[in-house]
């Protein structure tokens, strides 16, 4: 989810452990052993010993994910996981989500995250997709415009090649 309380000052280690209740194995060791690697995959192993309420809300979306991978998904449904990250962050997440194993259908808001880390895009405007396909032939300007209000500048990333975008609006 995008936000999420906690009553109680859980550790990051027991937030990622309430991710195995449903799916316990008949070894204690084993269900240990899967969330130090969904810690790690998530890139918070070390805040694992920290109190979840201390946390700041970067490390709280990246300690929910590891939470979502321990649950040996396959598929992982976020909901704007690069929320509350800086930017160091939100490529990390994503690279590491990407890597971890399963499908990851992902609702996120930075069309240049989007298209830099999906393979597909589903675009919504007013409830429906009026686009799906591979990034480089979905967004193109003349969509952006219909369904951002923006005018859209196409570039390449240097270094990877991937569709980046500017932006400016319709109107000054």
């Amino acid at each position: 989810p995008q936000e999420t309380a906690a009553d109680f000052d859980f550790t990051a280690a027991e937030v990622v452990a309430m991710g195995r209740l449903p799916h316990r194995e008949r070894s204690a060791a084993r269900d240990r052993e899967i969330c130090a690697r969904a810690l790690a995959d998530a890139g918070v192993a070390h805040l694992a010993a920290r109190g979840f309420q201390s946390l700041s809300g970067g490390e709280k979306q990246r300690v929910l994910i590891a939470r979502a991978l321990a649950q040996e998904p396959r598929v992982l449904v976020l909901d704007e996981p690069t929320n509350h990250l800086d930017i160091a962050h939100q490529l990390d997440v994503l690279r590491r989500v990407r890597a971890s194993g399963p499908t990851v259908l992902a609702a996120l808001h930075d069309l240049n995250l989007a298209a830099a880390h999906c393979d597909l895009l589903h675009v919504l405007h007013r409830g429906r997709v009026v686009a799906s396909g591979p990034p480089a032939e979905v967004l193109s300007a003349a969509l952006l415009a219909e369904v951002f209000g923006v005018r859209a500048h196409r570039v390449r990333h240097p270094e990877t090649g991937a569709t980046q975008f500017l932006f400016d609006p319709l109107t000054p």
